[in-house]
Formats: structure tokens, sequence, C-alpha cells
């Protein structure tokens, strides 16, 4: 699935496993994907509708969040060390919210411009 179109549980499920990527170590969340989302009693992992979950992220990777004049949707962008290429890239993504363009920003730095979510999610 395309990093840019990543929303909701699919979208909060790439952080997840970025974030979180002991929990794939043992294959459980490959079978289970919806448990890297659910955190028990009622609770969900959702970074790109909770600031308390999404902000910290941003505020670690310095992602830029801006609301440009006469577009319709916000822009995060983020400038992050390429290792493989020796040097800096800088990446931007769209959204309704700005949690939603900065998830997808942060995808889209860590795991690149397509992603593959299971079934259950897309």
């Amino acid at each position: 699935m395309k990093t840019e179109e990543l929303t909701g549980a699919a979208l909060d499920w790439a952080v997840a496993k970025i974030e979180n990527p002991e929990w794939w170590d043992d294959g459980y969340m490959d079978v289970n994907p919806e448990a890297a989302v659910d955190m028990g009693d009622g609770e969900t992992y959702s970074p790109s509708t909770d600031w308390a979950q999404g902000g910290p992220i941003i505020e670690r990777e310095w992602i830029n969040i801006e609301k440009r004049i006469n577009e319709m949707h916000w822009t995060a962008s983020v400038v992050y060390e390429d290792k493989e290429h020796d040097g800096f890239e800088r990446t931007e993504a769209k959204g309704d919210t700005p949690l939603i363009a900065a998830m997808r920003c942060y995808v889209a730095s860590k795991l690149g411009d397509e992603v593959e979510i299971p079934e259950e999610l897309a």
C-alpha cells in the first residue's frame, strides 16, 4: 500500500512496526496484526489520532508540520540520515490532520513509499 494512502489502523500499525520492532520478533504480530494497535483495557495505539502517542514521535524525529496557504491538507516533512547513500534525505507527506501527515511522513522516512500492510488492516 502506498504510504501516502495509509490511514486509521493501517497507519497506526505501520508506526507500531517502527516503534516496537521487538513485537514482530516472535511472529505473533504477523498472524495477529490487530494486536499491534490493541493495547488492552479498551486502549488502542493510535499515534495518528492521539497527540499523547504521536506528539513524542514528532518531537523526537524533528518532524515539521504546516498548513500551507490555499491548500486543504496538512504537510509534514523531515530530514533524516540516509545511511545507505551516506547522506541526508528529506521526505514529505500530506494528510487531513497534522497527526496523519506527520505519521505518514515518519513511516515514509523509515519504511519507504510503499508498505506491506496485512489484509485485515488494508
